[in-house]
């Protein structure tokens, strides 16, 4: 990782600045996709899965005996794993459930708001370097709570047309109503306008490649609901003298193997704990599986000493994480004070992995600077909020001659007149 000390704030923009990509022909290379998809349906899916993915796809959608065949292949330890994680996340969500709530707003004027589930919704599944039969149940099991009728999920396959086994478990589980063998922007396309096999949904969620990242932007400017703008996964490590670099290393590694685009970020009160976990990062990245990712993930990435906490919960407010781990002194207090992240993992013992899978809280997070203005996926997501009013006689009566008054003064008569039809004394 690059240092940096004491930056000056002027310089802080550009510093925090994710890498930039250009993704100009990718737009263009998914744009034609959505087009041909749109256009040819089923016939494109299969074109496409052949050359993108390489493999011959008779049937598009995963067989029930599919699903059996998996429960079986799985080991007993990953399955009682993922249950766990399941029950869980489940219980962590169930309680953002609540019930309508009757408001008086004015004497005989009576106010509520109710949650209805989004009938269809679209969960996308990538399938490339790791299969995330997390995100699986981080999608699903908040759109069953929320009541959505129909739950697709989209995911590739491999060569030999068949989908990872423990995908296919935790999908089980979570009770998706349908799953697809499809991946890339192909994916996004199918359940955005439907194909002769793949419903159209209405709102599409689920982590991807540039790819895949490009389609479910486009599509939401043909007005298909996205969960939110996503880039590569990161992670903010705030840390102080009292931190142990081992284990700060083993979190920035845990994010850094995601990809070779991913980001982490250190921001440190200690120029001595940030070589201590720069050598404690070469021992533990010779011995990962995945080390050639992490490793370019790491040449983007920078370590930034300041002199103070004060200053450095302004550097990571204003970086807005998408996984923020406070390993410091006092690390309850600092979390109060931060406004700006995905999610926020307190204290030595609170590695972002047990956040990944299964404390309970979701894993899919807005990136790139986003946590400064959306929130991480919930119950909420799945859901559309409508609002009622009823009014007795003695309510319009009470509250007309308000209505009228205001009508009237933006010009808008018939406003006026909808009350007014209701009780002749306004």
């Amino acid at each position: 990782m690059e240092l940096f000390k004491n930056p000056a704030r002027n310089t802080w923009k550009e510093l925090l600045q994710r890498p930039y990509v250009d993704n100009s022909a990718v737009l263009a290379s998914v744009q034609t996709i959505l087009k041909e998809v749109r256009r040819e349906g089923d016939e494109a899916i299969r074109k496409f899965s052949k050359k993108f993915d390489g493999v011959d796809l008779d049937s598009l959608e995963v067989s029930q005996e599919e699903i059996e065949e998996s429960i079986h292949q799985l080991p007993d330890r990953l399955t009682a794993a993922i249950t766990i994680a399941a029950s869980n996340i489940k219980e962590f969500h169930t309680a953002q459930l609540s019930e309508p709530k009757t408001i008086e707003t004015y004497p005989g004027v009576f106010c509520w708001r109710k949650s209805i589930g989004i009938e269809k919704v679209g969960l996308y599944i990538p399938g490339g370097t790791a299969p995330l039969f997390s995100t699986v149940l981080m999608l699903a099991i908040p759109a069953s709570l929320a009541g959505c009728k129909e739950i697709i999920l989209c995911t590739p396959a491999n060569k030999e047309g068949k989908v990872h086994p423990a995908v296919l478990v935790a999908a089980h589980l979570c009770r998706v109503t349908k799953i697809y063998k499809v991946g890339g922007a192909q994916a996004i396309a199918a359940m955005a306008y439907g194909t002769e096999t793949i419903p159209a949904v209405s709102k599409i969620f689920g982590p991807g490649n540039q790819y895949v990242t490009a389609a479910k932007q486009l599509v939401q400017m043909q007005g298909v609901a996205i969960d939110m703008p996503a880039g590569p996964s990161e992670v903010c490590v705030l840390a102080d003298d009292t931190a142990n670099a081992s284990f700060v290393a083993a979190d920035l590694l845990s994010q850094a193997e995601h990809g070779a685009d991913s980001q982490v970020l250190l921001v440190s009160t200690s120029e001595d704990l940030v070589n201590d976990v720069n050598a404690q990062m070469e021992k533990q990245l010779a011995q990962l599986p995945r080390k050639d990712f992490a490793a370019k993930s790491l040449s983007n990435s920078k370590a930034i000493v300041v002199d103070d906490m004060e200053t450095a919960i302004v550097l990571v407010n204003e970086y807005a994480a998408e996984h923020l781990i406070i390993s410091c002194r006092e690390a309850d207090t600092i979390a109060d004070e931060i406004i700006n992240a995905g999610s926020v993992f307190i204290g030595n013992y609170s590695p972002e992995s047990v956040g990944d899978y299964a404390s309970g809280t979701n894993h899919t997070l807005p990136t790139n600077g986003f946590a400064k203005a959306y929130s991480g996926v919930s119950v909420d997501s799945f859901v559309k909020k409508i609002t009622y009013q009823k009014l007795s006689k003695e309510g319009l009566q009470n509250i007309g001659s308000t209505v009228v008054e205001m009508a009237e003064a933006e010009g808008l008569q018939a406003h006026a007149n909808a009350v007014r039809i209701r009780n002749a004394d306004f």
